[in-house]
């Protein structure tokens, strides 16, 4: 029996383009948190909606389109953020793949996006993409109230919506005045939550979700049931590589660029502690805290944390969160932190050479010995996730080089690094087109893990060099003995053998092959 439901919020499968053989078995699957407050924030004030998670499910796009055709929406709205950086960008290929899908088989559903790219490119986006009706240009909640509140979705209708672009009477794609994000005394009431409830599952809440492989210590049976929240929304600072702040937008500039728009806004830690109840008595104990910055405000991180430690006496949490490395030096601090259950931090180095790591970060970045924060985070049994970036303004073979040795010197129980990339809605993106960089031609260059990625040059190297040094000491790394002999003291033969299995899939990467390197 049908349905009518006023929103279906569906997240495309984009898996097997992003990451090539490492979606298979290696790259986590990631619960659409976004999707889940936007869920939560209409089903609030009495909107019927639903999630369609393709990618949790391996849905095909008939298998998508059955399910509209049944619950016939009155709004389809794709949710395309991912959990990393460039997921808004990368995952836009099966947006529209499957847009095209829908739209061919039944014309009179209408589709919008929500998500980081069309926030970034509203106006670029829709000439370029016919078949979406029209797109939000910031995070959307009270847009899409009010959009869902309409009798119609005329052109008439729309003009008057603050938050969205569109077309007109005459085809013309315009970008209407903006709307207001949720205000931090609004956070708790207009974002009431996670809809957690309408996520599929196998046999239990959250299992066809999992984490990185090193959250659960390179454990696959710990990967699963997997979750993710936010704490806060946006960031404080300005890095040029980075366009998560694009969330806040509150212009009507054809090309939003994230750093003009920093700023946080925090749910209560009591709030926030009901979600972390509902997950834990659904059984779940690996979550990550999706926050840019959540240990960095302490009049909300700490209650939290100490609330969370209450849950925590059998220390079975197992919980990740962001940091800077210049905001972690407290022993006091990171104590609390693990007590909560916190045993990972991923932390952004960026760079071995403080040149290129202030560069980016906009003078803002604090001068802080790495090696010694390291030790502290260590030493209070955290594990470390260090992230690097190769390639960014100022980088030369010899700063990258020292970046690595840098790694190798921490020997941290995480290691990733990614090549520089001019990401929608970044500095680094408004930098390259101004400078007639070439960019990618379509979304899948946009990955860092996929065929087609085509991260940024520097003045002194190509961006084929690059991404071949980023895999290389991807494979030098994850061989490196004392790193090996590290993960076997701590998680055990079991996951040094997991990691051996990993390093031997190579990423295939066409701009190296076409240089010949």
């Amino acid at each position: 029996m049908s349905q009518h439901i006023d929103c279906s919020f569906v997240i495309p499968a984009n898996a097997k383009k992003s990451y090539q053989s490492l979606s298979k078995d290696y790259s986590a699957i990631e619960p659409p948190t976004w999707a889940l407050l936007l869920a939560e924030s209409c089903r609030s004030i009495k909107f019927k909606v639903e999630i369609i998670d393709a990618n949790a499910e391996q849905l095909t796009d008939n298998d998508v389109l059955q399910r509209l055709n049944t619950s016939k929406p009155k709004l389809i709205c794709f949710v395309v953020y991912g959990q990393n950086v460039n997921a808004g960008t990368t995952n836009m290929s099966g947006t529209i793949s499957l847009a095209k899908f829908i739209k061919n088989n039944n014309p009179n559903l209408t589709l919008s996006i929500i998500g980081s790219h069309v926030q970034a490119l509203p106006k670029q986006f829709l000439e370029n993409e016919r078949t979406i009706d029209f797109v939000f240009t910031n995070e959307g909640v009270y847009a899409l109230r009010n959009i869902l509140k309409l009798e119609s979705f005329s052109k008439e209708n729309l003009k008057n919506i603050k938050g969205i672009c569109f077309r007109n009477d005459s085809n013309v794609v315009v970008i209407n005045p903006p709307e207001k994000v949720v205000p931090n005394d609004k956070m708790d009431i207009d974002l009431p939550g996670y809809a957690w409830d309408l996520l599929p599952f196998r046999s239990k809440p959250l299992d066809l979700y999992r984490s990185p492989m090193w959250h659960a210590e390179y454990d696959s049976e710990k990967r699963s049931p997997y979750a993710s929240l936010q704490t806060s929304l946006g960031c404080q600072f300005k890095c040029s590589f980075c366009m998560i702040n694009i969330l806040n937008r509150d212009d009507t500039e054809e090309i939003g660029v994230a750093s003009n728009y920093s700023g946080m806004r925090f749910w209560s830690p009591e709030f926030i502690i009901k979600e972390f109840d509902k997950l834990i008595g659904m059984g779940v104990k690996t979550i990550r805290i999706v926050d840019e910055m959540f240990l960095l405000n302490p009049k909300y991180y700490l209650p939290l944390c100490k609330m969370l430690a209450e849950r925590n006496k059998d220390d079975s949490l197992r919980i990740w969160s962001y940091s800077r490395i210049d905001t972690i030096r407290r022993p006091d601090i990171l104590d609390i932190v693990r007590k909560a259950g916190i045993k990972w931090l991923a932390l952004g180095i960026e760079s071995g050479d403080k040149t290129v790591r202030l560069e980016v970060a906009k003078g803002k970045f604090e001068d802080v010995d790495v090696n010694e924060v390291i030790k502290k985070v260590h030493a209070a049994d955290i594990n470390v996730m260090a992230n690097y970036i190769y390639g960014l303004p100022g980088d030369t073979l010899e700063t990258i080089d020292k970046t690595f040795k840098l790694s190798l010197d921490l020997c941290t129980a995480g290691w990733n690094t990614y090549a520089a990339m001019a990401l929608p809605g970044s500095q680094l993106y408004s930098d390259a087109v101004k400078k007639g960089t070439k960019l990618p031609e379509n979304y899948e260059g946009f990955s860092f893990h996929s065929y087609e990625t085509l991260p940024l040059p520097t003045d002194s190297l190509s961006a084929a060099e690059i991404l071949k040094l980023r895999d290389e000491n991807f494979t030098k790394y994850h061989s490196y003995e004392p790193f090996l002999k590290l993960i076997k003291n701590k998680f055990g033969e079991k996951a040094v053998n997991n990691i051996v299995e990993m390093n031997k899939i190579q990423l295939k990467r066409k701009i190296i092959e076409e240089a010949n390197l």
